[in-house]
Formats: C-alpha cells, structure tokens, sequence
C-alpha cells in the first residue's frame, strides 16, 4: 500500500474530481465545466491526490485578489493580472484518506505561491473545517457586508480566512 501523495490534475481525472465534489460538497454543486476551467486557467493549482492506485481527492488554487471571493459554480472567465493571493477554491479528500493530506497541499500551494512573489494564500472554510485551517496558520477575516453576502452563497457558517506568508 503506498503512502497517499498529489500529482498534478491531468484532463483525465474530471470524471473523479467531480464524483468526488459531489460526495463530499452534495450542498454546494458545481459544474465539471467550471473545475475544467480552473484546471485550464491554472493547472500548476490543481493536483489529485492518488492512493492506492486511485483518486481520493482533489486540491484547487488560483491566482485572486483578496476579498472577493469566486461565486461558486461560476465561470471565472480569466485570471486577474494583479492577482494579490492564491485562492484555495477546494481541497476535497475522501473521509479514509484524511489526516495530513491537506497540510501537503497547502505546503505546495504556498511554494506556487511564492515562487509567483504572491504573499497570501485565500480560502473559504466551510462545513466547520475552520479549526483544521487554523492549524494550517489561516486567520478568520471579520467579514463586511458585501463579504458575507458573498458567503451566503457558500452555506451555513461559511468564513473567509487569509494565510499571510510573509509572517512564516
């Protein structure tokens, strides 16, 4: 049995990626088109995690700015050419093969990160997954009204929270 490890997303894995999201995320569908995208928009972001021969989750980052958060299930249509963090879309990890998986994907979205002179990663933690994030050094951002318009969209208890790599 080999240890869980994440490749990059080849066009191949869109079938799992999206059987995946729709196990993990059934309240917050998104379409295969709009993963396709993001894979297309930025392939370096996206990685499968493989275990045992098989895709058991899924890692998705972008080039962003910070405090505008994608609207889910939406086409991004470009990346923005002063992009000011990575936005972690999704990290999706079947529930046999969590435990330091998403640490390994954070660690390479950070070295993406800045190896493009970004200084912050982005994310929307939701389903309480706020805890786990925290221990991954993401902050809580005290959200203003037009941010928790955009989280309503993202469930129940949905938090945007920001990792500044300047202070690691």
């Amino acid at each position: 049995m080999s240890m869980p490890h994440w490749r990059p997303a080849r066009a191949s894995d869109l079938i799992a990626i999206s059987a995946i999201a729709a196990r993990i995320h059934p309240d917050l569908p998104e379409s295969p088109d709009v993963f396709a995208e993001k894979m297309r928009l930025y392939p370096d972001g996206c990685r499968v995690l493989i275990a045992d021969d098989e895709i058991a989750g899924y890692g998705l980052a972008h080039p962003w700015k910070q405090h505008r958060i994608p609207p889910l299930n939406r086409f991004l249509e470009r990346l923005p050419d002063d992009a000011d963090c990575l936005y972690v879309h999704d990290v999706a990890v079947l529930p046999d093969f969590r435990g330091g998986v998403a640490r390994a994907y954070v660690a390479t979205t950070e070295e993406l990160a800045r190896a493009s002179r970004v200084a912050t990663l982005a994310l929307v933690s939701v389903y309480a997954t706020r805890p786990l994030w925290e221990r991954l050094g993401f902050q809580p951002v005290t959200a203003d009204a037009e941010l928790r318009a955009k989280l309503a969209s993202y469930g129940e208890g949905a938090t945007y929270m920001l990792r500044d790599l300047a202070a690691t």
